[in-house]
C-alpha cells in the first residue's frame, strides 16, 4: 500500500510539473506595478482617470474597468459584430472603435489593416455610429478636442501608388442630426513625401498644445519613433537608432516624453520589447520602465499614460504572439517607481 501511494504521489506530482505554467514577470512584480486583470489588451484612461478602457482579446469587445470597485462592464455585447481591434475614449468620452465590416480568419493582417472607424456613446446603450473610412490599425485621439488623426495603406489606394504606400489624415468630429460625423478632413502627409522610406501609423497627439503629431516610422532603420509638425509638415526621426526597435504608444501630459516599445535592452526584435521612456526633445535620452523580457518568451507592450501623468497601464505580452496580443493590464505607478525623473 506504501509503494502504490508514493507511486500515486509521483504520478500527480508530474502531472502538475507537466501541467504548470512557466514563470512569469507578473509572478515578481515591484512595489509600484499592480496587476489590475488577468485577461485583456490595448489599455486606455478614461480622462478623469477613474476607468481603464481595454479590449477582451484581438477582435473582441470593448471592456471598462472601474479602478475604484475594480468591476468590469462589456460595453459592446449589447449587438452584433466582428470585435475591435482598438477602443479609445474621445474628449467628450464617447469611445471611437476600430474594427472590421467582415472577419476572415484566414486574412487576420488584412483584418487588422482595414478596419472602419466608429463612435459608441457613452450611454453604452446604442449601437456605434459608423464615421466612414477605415483605418490602419488605431487612431491618434486628441484629448481635449474631438479630433482624431489615422492611417490609410496601399490596400485602398488607387492602383499607380505604390504597394507599400501610407498616409495619415486628420478630421473633427461634430455632431450632426445627433449622429457624429467627420468634418474638415484633410491629409496630413504621404509616405512618399517623408525624407525616409517606411510605412506609417499614427500614434498620439503631443500635449499640451498638439501641433505635433508622433507616429511609427516601420521598416525604417528596424522601426523608428518620428513625429510631424502638423503646421510645417517637418517630419523628425526622434529615435534614430539604427538595428533597433521602437515604436511609440503614449505620449506624457506635458508633452516632454513618450513611452515607446523598444528592444534597447537585448537587440532582438518586436517580440523582446520592454518600455522606455523617450525624450520629446530630439536628444535621444531612453529611460527602461520594465523589465519583462528579461524573462524568456514575454514583454511588456502597449502602453498609456494617464491625463495626470501619475500612472501607466500597460499589459503582458508573449513573444511568439502577434503585437497587440495581450494577457492582462498592469498599472505603473509612476511616484513610486524607483528612481523616477521629472515627468
Amino acid at each position: 500500500m506504501k509503494s502504490r501511494a508514493l507511486i500515486c504521489t509521483a504520478v500527480l506530482a508530474g502531472i502538475v510539473s507537466a501541467s504548470a505554467e512557466p514563470e512569469s514577470p507578473a509572478d515578481h512584480l515591484p512595489p509600484h506595478i499592480t496587476r489590475l486583470t488577468w485577461f485583456g489588451e490595448r489599455a486606455d484612461f478614461s480622462h478623469d482617470g477613474t476607468k481603464v478602457l481595454f479590449l477582451s482579446k484581438t477582435f473582441g469587445d470593448a471592456m471598462e474597468l472601474d479602478l475604484a470597485t475594480k468591476r468590469i462592464r462589456n460595453l459592446t455585447s449589447h449587438y452584433p459584430h466582428h470585435g475591435y481591434t482598438r477602443a479609445t475614449y474621445l474628449a467628450n468620452d464617447d469611445i471611437l472603435l476600430s474594427g472590421p465590416e467582415q472577419f476572415d480568419p484566414a486574412h487576420i493582417g488584412e483584418a487588422r489593416t482595414q478596419c472602419w472607424l466608429s463612435v459608441l456613446d457613452k450611454s453604452g446603450t446604442k449601437r456605434p455610429v459608423p464615421l466612414g473610412t477605415k483605418c490602419s490599425e488605431g487612431a491618434a485621439v486628441s484629448r481635449k478636442r474631438m479630433h482624431i488623426a489615422w492611417t490609410h495603406v496601399a490596400a485602398e489606394y488607387p492602383e499607380e501608388m505604390e504597394r507599400d504606400s501610407s498616409r495619415m489624415l486628420e478630421a473633427d468630429i461634430v455632431m450632426e442630426d445627433g449622429k457624429p460625423k467627420l468634418a474638415n478632413q484633410q491629409v496630413i502627409i504621404e509616405s512618399k513625401d517623408l525624407p525616409f522610406r517606411c510605412t506609417m501609423e499614427t500614434q498620439n497627439y503631443v500635449s499640451p498644445d498638439e501641433r505635433v503629431l508622433t507616429f511609427s516610422a516601420y521598416g525604417h532603420q528596424g522601426t523608428d519613433v518620428a513625429s510631424i509638425d502638423l503646421t510645417t509638415k517637418k517630419v523628425t526621426n526622434l529615435s534614430n537608432a539604427p538595428g533597433q526597435y521602437d515604436e511609440p504608444e503614449g505620449v506624457f501630459p506635458d508633452g516632454r516624453f513618450t513611452l515607446v516599445e523598444c528592444d534597447k535592452q537585448n537587440h532582438k526584435g518586436s517580440g523582446n520589447v520592454d518600455l522606455w521612456k523617450l525624450a520629446l526633445d530630439g536628444s535621444g535620452n531612453y529611460e527602461r520602465l520594465t523589465y519583462f523580457s528579461d524573462t524568456p518568451g514575454f514583454k511588456a507592450s502597449n502602453p498609456v499614460v494617464s491625463d495626470d501623468g501619475k500612472f501607466i497601464a500597460f499589459q503582458l505580452a508573449k513573444t511568439q504572439d502577434a503585437a497587440g496580443v495581450g494577457y492582462g493590464i498592469f498599472l505603473y505607478d509612476i511616484a513610486g517607481a524607483p528612481g523616477s525623473s521629472d515627468h
